[in-house]
């Protein structure tokens, strides 16, 4: 894309109310619904690297819109209103357009933390644990560059809390700092087993989640689950260290580092196999679930495209609207 396209670009962040366009966005989500007189609508999820905004084309033909999927790069056409205190598209056209003509990075979001530096706070704290067989587990993982490069692009999530490539890194080295800062106030905490805990607890989602274009599930993740597919790998990295040091991992050690990664989500509604049971495992649970909301809000009103209302829209994961201040 040339430098004259870049910057006449209309990103989502500086769009108004009344504004005409005409541009391309990702379509991060697609959907057909019904009115009350039956007649079907599109509600679509528009997204660039500056934020997300909603689209509504009205009476469509299912046909018509066979033609466009989620992940598809989509040119619109369109006018911008302000509906209930938030930014949305009435969309008169939109029609998929070749991914070769755009630039990838004008459409994902990433982490504003350099991940060079992420990276190093993680090793460096994993290298500091003081148990020889939990950091020799955690040497096994280190030393696998294929997969510590996949864990550095890799989103946490789809639509919440860091769902954008670095994600997931950006999510584990911020549980890693608030696991070291808390742990001098609870004296019957293993830090050790925590900042493993924290490394490991969302690990499976390097299988579970695809970041190519939108962010969405393998086969793997949607039949399986990052939970599961977190304790294959760290079953493979033990067995992987006690061939090289020699001396098997005290099974305990196993046992709850295993516990904490299928118990982290704190509830069965929420998708953990089991309740935390132990100290580690409940501050994990804690500490997973506080960065996640912080993370969650600061970034909902950060990516706002109304900087004119002290207010952002319904968030119907969230049940609230969140309040932004003058």
């Amino acid at each position: 894309m040339s430098d004259t396209q870049t910057k006449n670009r209309r990103f989502l962040k500086e769009l108004s109310d009344g504004d005409s366009v005409e541009e391309v966005y990702l379509l991060a989500e697609k959907q057909l619904r019904a009115n009350r007189n039956a007649d079907l609508y599109l509600l679509a999820t528009l997204r660039d690297k500056t934020g997300v905004m909603s689209g509504l084309m009205w009476n469509v033909i299912e046909q018509d819109m066979n033609y466009i999927n989620t992940g598809d790069f989509v040119k619109i056409r369109g006018k911008v209103q302000s509906y209930q205190g938030s930014l949305q598209m009435i969309l008169t056209r939109i029609e998929k357009v070749d991914e070769s003509t755009v630039d990838p990075a004008e459409f994902q979001q990433s982490s504003t933390v350099e991940t060079d530096k992420l990276l190093n706070d993680v090793r460096e704290k994993l290298l500091g644990i003081s148990h020889p067989g939990l950091r020799s587990v955690m040497e096994c993982f280190l030393v696998d560059q294929t997969l510590m490069d996949t864990f550095a692009m890799s989103p946490a999530g789809i639509k919440a809390h860091h769902a954008y490539q670095g994600g997931l890194l950006e999510h584990v080295a911020s549980m890693m700092e608030a696991a070291t800062r808390i742990s001098d106030l609870y004296e019957d905490l293993d830090l050790d087993l925590l900042l493993a805990g924290c490394f490991l607890h969302d690990l499976g989602k390097v299988k579970e989640l695809s970041a190519e274009t939108s962010l969405s599930y393998t086969d793997e993740g949607q039949l399986i689950g990052h939970m599961t597919i977190g304790v294959e790998i760290l079953n493979e990295k033990i067995a992987e260290a006690d061939r090289l040091s020699g001396e098997p991992l005290d099974p305990e050690i196993g046992l709850r580092l295993k516990h904490m990664i299928i118990s982290h989500h704190g509830s069965y509604e929420f998708g953990s196999s089991r309740l935390p049971m132990t100290i580690e495992a409940i501050a994990l649970h804690y500490i997973d679930n506080l960065d996640a909301k912080m993370h969650e809000f600061s970034r909902t009103i950060k990516d706002d495209p109304d900087g004119q209302s002290k207010w952002t829209p319904f968030i119907p994961r969230l049940d609230r609207k969140l309040y932004k201040g003058e």
